[in-house]
């Protein structure tokens, strides 16, 4: 049998790694890391360096890195190509698996932020499990997510008493508009910044990028005063390394 550990890392910061997650990743033999191309160079290097801060001196690892399949946003249905992008990280998870680990070795997988929240690692492990083809076992370990790392930095909740939240995606917000009775909502994978379509509603909104990390960046305030700051400071970001990663929380003015 071959263990397979699921290790949230916590949203760009060493400090937010877990006991539960230490443990865990003083039981791996081996790291699976997906390489996303030179401008995410930045969350390998992390990877490695809680390896190297967390794992004790006298414990043996070793890193198999694979390339991370190709996608794009408009290459169809959302869906569907979701969807499709899985099977080919599957089809990679499962080259690892049997190139890679062992009976009786432990492989560990470092997600980012939470396995939970937005992320496929879970599903497609129990894919392959499902399938037969490797005999594995697996275990979740729960991390830091971007949502707990964001209201922490601005020193806010993500719901007011009583009050519904709903976590959703720039995509679908778009789309959809603010969701129906939510009194605050937290959106994630924004690449249109979909936020700006709601710059004349009574928001406030608690957007941060790279969050956790020496170049994190936070701006708060009234949406309508705060839109073209945010939109300017993610643009200059984005071009300065090539990628970026933020979140916001949106929340109705309205306070009784």
């Amino acid at each position: 049998m071959k263990r397979i550990l699921i290790i949230g890392i916590g949203a760009g910061n060493p400090d937010y790694i877990t006991a539960q997650a230490i443990a865990a990743l003083n039981q791996v033999d081996v790291f699976f890391l997906m390489d996303k191309g030179e401008a995410k160079q930045a969350m390998i290097a992390l990877r490695r360096d809680i390896c190297t801060r967390f794992i004790r001196p006298d414990r043996r690892y070793r890193f198999a890195e694979a390339r991370s399949p190709d996608w794009s946003r408009d290459a169809g249905e959302y869906g569907t190509v979701i969807d499709g992008l899985n099977r080919d990280k599957q089809a990679v998870f499962e080259q690892l698996i049997g190139a890679e680990l062992q009976d009786g070795q432990c492989a560990g997988i470092l997600v980012w932020g939470d396995p939970a929240l937005y992320d496929s690692t879970i599903r497609i492990i129990d894919s392959i499990a499902s399938s037969g083809r490797h005999a594995i076992d697996y275990e979740v370990i729960p991390g830091i997510s971007s949502l707990q790392a964001l209201t922490a930095r601005h020193r806010t909740t993500l719901n007011r008493i009583g009050r519904p939240v709903e976590i959703t995606t720039g995509r679908r917000l778009a789309a959809g508009g603010w969701p129906a009775d939510a009194d605050s909502v937290f959106v994630m994978l924004d690449a249109d910044q979909a936020f700006a379509r709601l710059a004349g509603a009574d928001l406030d909104i608690f957007w941060g990028a790279y969050i956790g990390t020496p170049d994190e960046i936070l701006v708060a305030g009234r949406l309508a005063d705060v839109a073209d700051e945010i939109t300017r400071k993610r643009a200059a970001a984005r071009a300065a390394h090539g990628w970026i990663m933020d979140s916001y929380l949106l929340r109705r003015r309205d306070r009784d």
